[in-house]
């Protein structure tokens, strides 16, 4: 009978986990999920069109290089955070669409082939998407108008209490005066809501189509799809890239360096 060799102790245990660059568990659970926040973002499909919620953007430029689809600085990627509070504000877009149509204010979101009510001019290079149009409602008003919903931290909904979306927010503005004119959506204010997301605050506001607004963001965007065809970069908004807007551009370095 052959003599076989007594195993070690090191060798009958189990074999050990490769050292772990987290200092705990739970470091490591939050890393996992918040890295697949990111890859299914990264994973969505990039517009190719102008996009009515961004020609109101000040700088011309940005909006370019967005619509050419450079990628974002490094640096300015979206978070696994602020893509969470992306996600929680379509959420409340949900809900507020819940609670008119609760109220019994005929809300319609959709067409009749179950897709988002919205526009598309110059080849499809222009689009926009809007939240709905309520069509009848509780309220002797004067029907159809068109609904838009957004959400805001405590700061900025007390500034849209405060002065309304013109001054609070031009992108908004523009946003709205943009679906009302290829909606045809011209004739009744806008109801636009902005649900606080610190405290469920709502707040209603009835904006009057701007035509000026509307005219000179869709000629705005017509300049931008034609330096885009004639190969031109469009002008910087600013003489330095220390300037508030580019400080928090997403294309600072691309722009600059």
């Amino acid at each position: 009978m052959e003599n076989s060799k007594t195993p070690t102790m090191s060798q009958l245990a189990a074999p050990q986990p490769p050292v772990s660059p987290f200092k705990n568990t739970i470091d490591h659970i939050e890393f996992a999920v918040d890295k697949a926040i990111v890859e299914v973002n990264n994973k969505k499909p990039k517009r190719k069109y102008l996009g009515a919620s961004s020609i109101g953007d000040e700088c011309s430029r940005k909006i370019q290089y967005r619509f050419m689809g450079y990628p974002s600085d490094k640096e300015k990627e979206f978070s696994a955070r602020t893509l969470r509070i992306f996600q929680f504000g379509h959420e409340i877009e949900d809900y507020a669409a819940k609670w008119l149509r609760d109220a019994k204010f005929d809300l319609r979101t959709e067409d009749t082939d179950g897709k988002q009510f919205g526009f598309s001019i110059a080849d499809d290079q222009i689009k926009g998407h809007i939240d709905g149009v309520i069509c009848d409602g509780p309220v002797t008003m004067s029907y159809p108008f068109l609904w838009e919903n957004k959400s805001a931290n405590d700061r900025k909904f007390k500034e849209f209490i405060k002065v309304g979306v013109a001054k609070a927010n031009k992108v908004y503005a523009t946003q709205i005066a943009l679906y009302q004119a290829y909606m045809d959506l011209e004739e009744n204010p806008c109801l636009f809501t902005v649900v606080n997301k610190n405290t469920s605050e709502i707040y209603y506001e009835l904006v009057p189509f701007n035509k000026h607004l509307a005219q000179s963001a869709s000629d705005k965007a017509v300049n931008i799809l034609a330096a885009i065809k004639s190969g031109e970069t469009l002008p910087r908004i600013a003489q330095s890239k220390d300037f508030f807007l580019c400080r928090f551009c997403d294309f600072q370095n691309t722009c600059w360096d």
